[in-house]
């Protein structure tokens, strides 16, 4: 009996995180869109998922999907330091960051939609777990 209920807890958590992630997602989009339409930002923004960078894997990783990926809607090719910029950003909020390394995202991916360039961070060092975060 406890083996079938640990399964079905593990299935219940499986669904959370999965809803949780969507629901997150969503949020971004939603919000990306409302800035770049009062003016905010002068890209327009779509978050999704990717397959992530293996090797920044952590204790929360999911397999697939652990990647958040950002697209910059722009028509042009964004510089690096553009693109850099747009990460920062993302990087600067400290609570999402960490809602982003809990529900199993491990990397952080910023691309334009015009040419192949991006820039890649490594979510799990931005959050500094068990040290003060002075960034």
């Amino acid at each position: 009996m406890a083996i079938i209920t640990n399964l079905w807890n593990r299935i219940i958590e499986w669904f959370e995180d999965r809803q949780s992630r969507a629901a997150l997602i969503r949020g971004f989009n939603r919000s990306a869109k409302e800035a770049f339409v009062h003016g905010e930002v002068p890209v327009l923004m779509e978050a999704s998922v990717s397959r992530g960078d293996p090797s920044y894997r952590h204790m929360y990783s999911k397999m697939l999907d652990s990647g958040f990926r950002i697209k910059a809607y722009a028509g042009r090719q964004l510089s690096k330091q553009d693109i850099m910029a747009i990460g920062a950003t993302i990087l600067a909020n400290d609570t999402l960051v960490r809602r982003m390394v809990v529900l199993g995202w491990d990397t952080l991916q910023v691309h334009c939609d015009v040419g192949n360039y991006g820039c890649q961070w490594r979510l799990y060092e931005m959050i500094m777990i068990g040290q003060q975060n002075n960034r």
